[in-house]
């Protein structure tokens, strides 16, 4: 028996854990890549997911419809793997990487805008503006790349000493964050290169984000340091709550007013905070791969909808849809 109830309690006490550290339910599923995808991005309003995998290629969907609106087919003709991508904040374009070029496509009218190749990095994230020609690339030279596609422009911001592995544009085009594994973070403007402010880490910058108006920014290093910065004075305005240590994340969304913030793990774990005081509004656990062992799903997006609800898009090729009630 004495063996018998320290077993029990350990058991119990796990049991008691999971139920506090998830809340609210799951009100939709839409399984789209059966099979997996490798890169899964959703727009500001959580409507329209792009996602890519190794059988369909690049697709974009209409949630709120549950209706196929495109196949773009592979990035490029060799047909590389897309390993990240993004929709701009007003859902008219999209770019799509792999580890040496990137596409940009008109999702309005279902086509490609062009492709360009990156031959001094490989590319580990990117973001686009909202006139489809502004892009940032993080490379893993220490560069933040900015281009105009549509004046061939290109600056080269160098602060950073080691891999950038997150960027954010601003919907305009003219500012940029990017964090590294310099234990930087910078926002800084595209039309000049200069530095407007710095958020310095103890550890790896592993995740940056943009309030649309460029009020608020995000900074998530590889531990529990996981802040919001007021962008009128550059001070820190909350820091998250994190329960559970090594809180990496994958993905992070401010809403549109600013005042909740939605986020992403690695290890399927989608997180609501209030972005002023860092309290934590609700917790879910995405669905894993099918038949994967152990159950498994990067979180790759998250988006909040005009009314309140929750989206998350994973590796598991697998949107869902969360409520707080």
């Amino acid at each position: 028996m004495r063996k018998i109830f320290p077993r029990i309690s350990i058991i119990w006490a796990l049991i008691l854990l999971s139920g506090c550290f998830f809340s609210g339910s799951e009100i939709q599923r839409w399984v789209l890549a059966p099979e997996g995808a490798t890169s899964f991005s959703l727009s500001r309003d959580g409507r329209f997911a792009l996602f890519n995998s190794a059988q369909q290629g690049i697709v974009l969907w209409d949630l709120q419809q549950n209706k196929r609106l495109a196949d773009f087919g592979s990035q490029d003709p060799h047909h590389n793997t897309v390993l990240s991508s993004k929709i701009s904040d007003n859902n008219r374009y999209a770019i799509t990487a792999t580890a040496q070029n990137f596409a940009v496509w008109d999702l309005a009218w279902g086509q490609s805008d062009g492709l360009w190749s990156i031959s001094d990095g490989i590319i580990r994230d990117v973001d686009i503006a909202n006139n489809g020609q502004h892009v940032v690339l993080g490379l893993s030279n220490g560069k933040a790349l900015y281009i105009d596609l549509g004046t061939g422009r290109r600056l080269e911001f160098l602060a950073h000493r080691e891999k950038v592995n997150s960027v954010a544009i601003s919907a305009n085009g003219q500012y940029a964050l990017s964090g590294g594994n310099d234990y930087f973070a910078y926002l800084w403007d595209t039309r000049t290169g200069q530095i407007i402010y710095r958020f310095e880490h103890t550890s790896r910058i592993s995740r940056v984000a943009l309030q649309r108006h460029g009020k608020l920014a995000l900074t998530a290093d590889g531990t529990n340091d996981i802040f919001v910065w007021d962008l009128t004075s550059g001070k820190k305005q909350a820091e998250l709550a994190v329960r559970l240590r090594q809180q990496n994340l994958s993905s992070a969304r401010f809403s549109e007013d600013g005042t909740r913030l939605v986020t992403g793990t690695p290890s399927r774990r989608v997180e609501l905070w209030d972005s002023t005081t860092g309290k934590n509004l609700g917790r879910w656990e995405a669905a894993p791969l099918q038949d994967a062992r152990p159950p498994s799903a990067v979180v790759y997006d998250v988006a909040i909808t005009a009314s309140g609800q929750v989206i998350s898009g994973t590796s598991a090729g697998i949107a869902q849809a969360w409520t707080t009630d």
